[in-house]
């Protein structure tokens, strides 16, 4: 049996053997709880805007709406000043809160190619994360419109 080797001359022994080394072990007895307390701080940050917004006489459903405008104007805040990276290196999965993720996840590659201009680089960018899902949920939004139309 001929041995596979690259164009480095590697095989893919070697090339195991080299993954098993760089590969770190992962905390996880410490990297869950960290997720879990920042999670839970971003989301009790949202449940105090809600009763902040309902104390200045907003109803439920406009509190809301104002909650979601205000943590993704934060986190796209942080995302910009660079400090989302900071808490997110230490929270890990915990700052994936779903508005504040993907708030992030907007603001973040668009932040990484402004240098090439407001068009080719922001403005092309931006897009790279919040397309798909606005594609893929307005796409399922239709499909799981047609089947309840079906089966009403």
């Amino acid at each position: 049996m001929q041995d596979f080797t690259d164009k480095t001359g590697i095989t893919k022994e070697r090339y195991k053997e080299m993954c098993a080394a760089a590969e770190r072990g992962s905390k996880w007895y410490k990297n869950v709880p960290k997720a879990f307390i920042i999670g839970g701080l971003i989301c009790v940050a949202g449940q105090l805007l809600s009763a902040g917004y309902g104390a200045l006489g907003l109803e439920e459903k406009a509190g809301a709406t104002a909650v979601s405008i205000t943590l993704i104007l934060i986190s796209a805040l942080l995302t910009g000043l660079g400090l989302y990276e900071k808490i997110a290196k230490h929270a890990g999965a915990g700052t994936l809160v779903p508005i504040t993720g993907f708030a992030n996840s907007v603001c973040a590659p668009a932040l990484e190619f402004r240098t090439e201009g407001y068009i080719t680089g922001v403005g092309a960018k931006i897009f790279i994360i919040c397309g798909p899902v606005i594609l893929y949920g307005t796409l399922a939004s239709i499909a799981y419109g047609i089947v309840y139309y079906l089966f009403r």
